[in-house]
């Protein structure tokens, strides 16, 4: 019996390439909709499908209680798993599938447009000379270098290490800190060890957040690890938006405290046009992106699919995040 399939990321959906070929090969029965899905519209959904091809949806203790028995495998399109319950996954015997080492390039990559478009002023200098504002006579902005000054990363994983090495190429002085460090990357890159998460924020002229997000990094950066920070800190997310109170960090914004937050992600997605880092200043938000290449979408899609495949077949080339296959 043909496989009956949901489908709920947009890059996927909308990025033309060798993933679309290899799911139009496929004999299954696949459903269409436009993510990240809420746990209502999850519920709406749910319980007649054997595959979930997922991004950040919501796929919560209630949502796999509706899909099972059907429901054989959770295939999330990409690392980020907090959306999904993978303790209740586990203790139902679900798969819990992922794409680790397919996006690292990119979000590195995004990372450091986020950056250059705050110290550059590139953002609101672009929009200023859109709607004609250069004039004879126009008071330009003055950016700021990056090269000389200290980056410090949480999280020193693929995408960490990724962000040093074009750090390193900017020449900028890196520090990082990391439960699992990686001395021989370290000692290669010259990036300091730094032994806790407070001594990056007290050093760091830029802060790059690459965390997964749990109970202890929610909120990791708040008003209290913020007033520890230097004066006109740069701070940076791509990674999960919770990781940062957004009220803090908007008000640090204001204050001056904080020089330039540059974040692709945000703790409600979309967000309400009333939420306070909408027009904050030296704040750029973009619409959680920082994946979404051409190059990356395909790899993602493609490990994506091929983790479901390889499933169904019995085939050994499986990446599976809770170990149960």
């Amino acid at each position: 019996m043909s496989k009956r399939v949901l489908l709920t990321t947009t890059s996927f959906q909308d990025t033309p390439g060798t993933h679309q070929n290899l799911l139009n090969s496929q004999d299954w029965e696949v459903v269409l909709a436009r993510g990240p899905l809420s746990e209502a519209e999850m519920l709406d959904l749910s319980g007649d499908f054997d595959a979930f091809l997922c991004g950040d949806d919501a796929i919560t203790q209630a949502v796999i209680d509706k899909s099972l028995p059907r429901l054989q495998i959770i295939s999330k399109y990409g690392i980020g798993l907090d959306k999904i319950n993978v303790e209740y996954a586990t203790e139902k015997g679900l798969p819990v599938l992922f794409t680790p080492g397919v996006n690292h390039t990119t979000v590195a990559e995004h990372t450091f447009g986020l950056l250059l478009g705050i110290t550059k002023d590139i953002q609101s200098n672009a929009v200023a000379v859109q709607n004609g504002e250069w004039v004879a006579g126009w008071k330009k902005p003055v950016g700021n270098e990056i090269m000389g000054k200290t980056i410090g990363i949480l999280g020193l994983g693929r995408i960490g290490k990724e962000v040093a090495i074009r750090a390193r190429a900017f020449g900028m002085n890196i520090i990082a800190f990391d439960p699992y460090f990686d001395d021989s990357f370290a000692s290669e890159h010259d990036v300091k060890r730094c032994s806790s998460m407070d001594e990056v924020l007290h050093n760091s002229d830029v802060v790059s957040l690459h965390c997964f997000l749990n109970d202890e990094t929610e909120d990791m950066i708040n008003a209290a690890k913020i007033a520890e920070m230097r004066d006109q800190v740069i701070v940076l997310n791509c990674a999960r938006g919770e990781l940062v109170n957004t009220k803090d960090m908007a008000e640090a914004l204001k204050s001056g405290k904080v020089g330039g937050y540059g974040a692709d992600v945000l703790d409600a997605e979309p967000p309400a046009p009333s939420h306070v880092l909408i027009g904050a200043p030296n704040c750029i938000i973009t619409s959680h992106i920082g994946s979404r290449t051409h190059e990356s979408v395909q790899r993602q899609a493609n490990r994506c699919l091929n983790n479901a495949i390889n499933f169904f077949s019995g085939a050994d080339d499986v990446l599976c995040a809770n170990g149960i296959l």
